[in-house]
């Protein structure tokens, strides 16, 4: 649409003589995104991309539309027809458009703050949600539904613990098959790492070339827990090359981390990633052959007469990497020079905080300090770069300059990633950045009476409506972030008010949830911790940091809804103000102890690793 009908002459003339134009970066304003989105749903019964709204200056919409071509053709209205009798109706009654709109922004309002019935989450509806899974799974290909596919990595994760809390091995086999598919298809970027945006086939074959670091960072998480569960190496090399691929190619010198790569080159789609097999031959020498073999390459093709890498007829696919390692270094540095791709610089406080998550949950699963410092420098950025001088969190940087106020999104996201932070690291300062970040997001966003938090705050610019956003799309929604961050600050201080919080936030989820739980897996993950016998463990040492071999088994094993507090000589203090209940626990004289409790039961306090080991791991 942009290069059909924005960059066109005429059609620029009659847009700037008529209408002011406004272009909307939905990544740096979800808030406006989301409300203009319910207008055209409201309009014509669904939405999409892109998005087209006209209205008036008051910001009340009269009309709503996804694609426009210039010249309508095939039923659907051209954006020069529109343009033309948009201004014909305003000149001559402009009464009915402005009706129109008024109509609609009260419909909008009068939503959004229509009384809610008392619905408290529960079990059955995992159990739905895992059960319409298993419906929809294709168990040839792995994924759900048909084409086009998203990978959705939430999904997976969702699955991933119902397997681990259900014991239902179902929902195991759909996540390894799904797992595995993508990596032997082409949505994994075999020479240089990292997944694409989705696949335009049932297969994984081809994708949208396009890469974001939003799925990066969610994939990279969804193959950490994986190998955390299963064990399987191949899930720790995929892992592994995923966050490479974001360490090399999405990386800001200064620690953050950019949005993502284009799919064009020489305005081709594709180009970049694809090969003819007498380039491979060219390259890897009298080897090539094999290597053609081994990643589906050949003189015809299997991408419009060139070659998508992939591994889906390989059968030695969970082996193929290591054995072609050399060879695909070799190709990787002949891609390198072909022109370069374009990178979305923006530096999004959002989609950053998931990438600290994933590094973060990296280190704790490979125990390698290259991670943590990569989640620590963009960690820092953050702070000095995507804060006001207020102390509020900001959308995006770029080019030096950060604008636009924080959006839940950015709250929820950032918070979770302090408590992975803390999760991996045991310093106290993280949990204490996580509790000052999510009590800045009840302040600004939640709402005290029906639960859920707004998009944007209540000091922010005013849209025609406020909106909550539930739905776990392409990332999780903000609310279903901060439900899962409240839970965990409820366990971790000990306080009432973040479990009543917590508490209103899963009533406000079960509400919108229930008819489509599908839709709502993040939600549902959050649920599982409120839902399903939590753990939680202090331990406390006489020593000024966590004992390293306490670190190291914690960090090396994956135990679902266990919460950990480590009370230290130094940081005996500011834990006595943000976990008021670590005063009980008195700091020994030359050892550490361990205490343990599920639910209302606590276990009788030991003062060896082994001995926990053996509480922890104990059916």
């Amino acid at each position: 649409m942009e290069k059909e009908s924005f960059e066109d002459v005429e059609v620029a003339e009659a847009l700037n003589r008529d209408f002011v134009a406004i272009k909307v970066d939905r990544e740096e304003r979800p808030d406006i995104d989301s409300v203009y989105m319910s207008v055209c749903q409201a309009f014509t019964g669904s939405g999409g991309w892109p998005l087209s709204i006209v209205m008036t200056p008051d910001q009340k919409p009269f009309f709503a539309g996804t694609y426009l071509p210039k010249i309508s053709r095939y039923g659907i209205t051209g954006l020069m027809e529109l343009m033309s009798n948009i201004m014909s109706l305003w000149h001559k009654n402009r009464k009915v458009l402005i009706k129109t709109g008024t109509d609609v922004s009260e419909y909008l309002k009068k939503q959004s703050k229509s009384p809610l019935s008392f619905k408290e989450p529960t079990k059955e509806l995992l159990f739905t949600a895992a059960k319409y899974f298993n419906k929809i799974f294709d168990e040839i290909n792995g994924g759900f539904g048909g084409a086009p596919k998203f990978p959705t990595p939430h999904n997976l994760i969702f699955l991933l613990r119902y397997y681990v809390l259900e014991n239902d091995f179902t929902a195991l086999l759909m996540v390894e098959k799904t797992l595995t598919q993508m990596y032997r298809g082409g949505i994994f970027d075999h020479i240089g790492g990292g997944f694409s945006r989705y696949s335009t086939d049932a297969r994984w074959l081809v994708p949208h070339f396009e890469k974001m670091l939003y799925d990066n960072a969610l994939l990279a998480y969804t193959y950490l827990e994986a190998f955390e569960v299963t064990k399987k190496p191949l899930y720790k090399i995929i892992a592994q090359r995923t966050i490479e691929y974001v360490l090399e190619e999405l990386a800001d010198n200064k620690g953050g981390f950019y949005c993502g790569q284009d799919a064009d080159s020489e305005g081709v789609e594709g180009k970049y990633y694809t090969f003819t097999k007498h380039e491979v031959t060219d390259v890897l020498g009298e080897e090539g052959e094999a290597f053609c073999a081994n990643f589906d390459i050949t003189y015809e093709g299997n991408f419009e007469g060139k070659n998508i890498p992939n591994l889906l007829n390989n059968d030695s696919f969970d082996s193929a990497y290591e054995n072609a390692k050399n060879h695909l270094k070799k190709l990787y540095d002949y891609r390198i020079n072909r022109i370069k791709l374009l990178k979305d610089d923006k530096v999004l406080t959002s989609w950053n905080a998931l990438m600290i998550s994933a590094l973060a949950k990296a280190y704790r699963v490979f125990g390698d300090e290259y991670y943590l410092e990569a989640a620590l420098k963009a960690n820092r950025f953050i702070k000095n770069k995507l804060h006001d001088e207020g102390g509020r969190l900001l959308v995006r940087w770029r080019g030096g300059e950060a604008k636009i106020d924080g959006k839940i999104d950015d709250y929820s996201f950032y918070s979770f990633a302090l408590l992975e932070l803390y999760k991996s690291t045991f310093d106290t300062h993280y949990l204490k950045e996580a509790i000052n970040t999510a009590e800045q997001m009840v302040k600004l966003f939640f709402d005290e009476v029906n639960g859920g938090f707004y998009m944007y705050a209540y000091d922010g610019e005013q849209l025609i409506s406020r909106p909550k956003e539930a739905y776990d799309g392409a990332v999780p929604s903000g609310n279903s972030v901060a439900a899962l961050v409240l839970e965990t600050l409820s366990k971790l201080t000990g306080e009432l008010k973040w479990s009543e919080l917590s508490a209103k936030q899963f009533e406000f989820l079960a509400r919108n949830i229930k008819d489509y739980p599908i839709g709502y897996s993040f939600s549902l993950i959050a649920m599982m911790q409120k839902l399903y016998p939590s753990r939680e463990l202090v331990c406390v040492t006489n020593d000024e940091e966590a004992p390293r071999d306490f670190v190291k088994f914690m960090n090396g094993n994956n135990f679902i809804n266990l919460t950990t507090i480590v009370k230290t000589v130094k940081n005996e203090k500011l834990l006595r103000k943000i976990a008021p209940f670590t005063s009980n626990y008195k700091i020994p004289n030359d050892f550490t102890v361990y205490y343990l409790c599920e639910g209302s039961k606590c276990m009788s306090p030991v003062n060896k690793l082994n001995k926990l080991k053996d509480l922890l791991n104990a059916e």
